[in-house]
């Protein structure tokens, strides 16, 4: 699974140059600048590997001449004690480019390790887990990789990747005097034709009114699991339904019991635990 191009260097670029902005005094002071050695990146825990080019990235950006080697690639399993990757040359260079490299590399493991513990946890059923927009900002087209790494599914990347009507536009314009009927063909009738119009609904009564508004995909918002159930057996076929809010591990195999196509989960994103990583001089 490849991740390059302009967008990364510049992600990159940025976070060198917060961490960088003034240099690094401690190392300038007391590091002689072509003084040469070896480190590895090491996994302090088990999790699924994610962001392991990023980090090689990061080197490489601060200094082009230090050699690199991936010992584990994205996407595989790690436990405490794997080296992760391999790297020699200047010293300086390596210090300056190390909490910068590790951040991307444990908080999109982390991410990635969530995801796959979630994947697992629905193993046998078809629904599939998604991720949100509830993403650090600047870093959502990484954080929204480690998703597919961890086998999970992106739900939209931005505001124009696709027509979500939420709770609150539904409120404003009921405000206008409009039903959701009104409202699903309005957004139809402006939209490109190529996009689906979902709807956020919070009961069965509201996804059947939302199904023969026409929206192609509803979101059961903070249903309970007999409710979703309710639902994909009224709704099943004429539109895809997907269950998002409250979602965790110990409830999600229940929620894909019902047969929804999609689960949302923010906490993929949001609130997910970095995979601890170090890197050993």
């Amino acid at each position: 699974m490849e991740i390059v191009g302009k967008r990364i260097d510049d992600i990159v670029d940025n976070a060198l140059a917060e961490d960088l902005g003034w240099g690094d005094v401690t190392t300038q002071s007391t590091v002689p600048s072509e003084l040469r050695g070896k480190a590895s990146m090491v996994a302090k825990a088990s999790g699924v590997l994610a962001g392991v080019e990023i980090a090689k990235a990061v080197f490489h950006r601060l200094d082009p001449s230090l050699q690199v080697d991936i010992c584990v690639t994205d996407g595989n399993e790690v436990r405490a004690g794997d080296v992760v990757a391999e790297l020699e040359g200047r010293v300086a260079s390596i210090l300056k480019a190390e909490r910068v490299a590790l951040n991307f590399l444990q908080r999109l493991s982390g991410i990635a390790s969530e995801t796959r513990r979630y994947v697992e946890a629905v193993k046998g059923f078809d629904s599939r887990i998604v991720d949100t927009r509830k993403t650090t900002p600047g870093l959502r087209f990484l954080e929204k990789y480690a998703v597919r790494v961890g086998g999970g599914h992106n739900h939209r990347f931005h505001l124009g990747d696709g027509v979500l009507i939420k709770d609150n536009h539904i409120a404003v314009l009921h405000s206008q005097g409009m039903t959701l009927k009104d409202i699903v063909a309005m957004a139809k009738a402006k939209s490109p034709f190529t996009l689906k119009v979902e709807v956020e609904v919070r009961s069965v009564e509201e996804a059947l009114e939302a199904v023969e508004a026409g929206a192609d995909i509803v979101m059961l918002d903070n249903m309970s699991p007999k409710e979703m159930h309710r639902a994909v057996k009224l709704v099943k076929g004429r539109a895809l339904l997907e269950a998002s809010g409250g979602i965790t591990l110990r409830n999600v195999r229940q929620v894909a019991e019902t047969g929804v196509d999609f689960i949302s989960v923010g906490a993929l994103t949001h609130s997910v635990s970095a995979l601890d990583v170090s890197l050993d001089m």
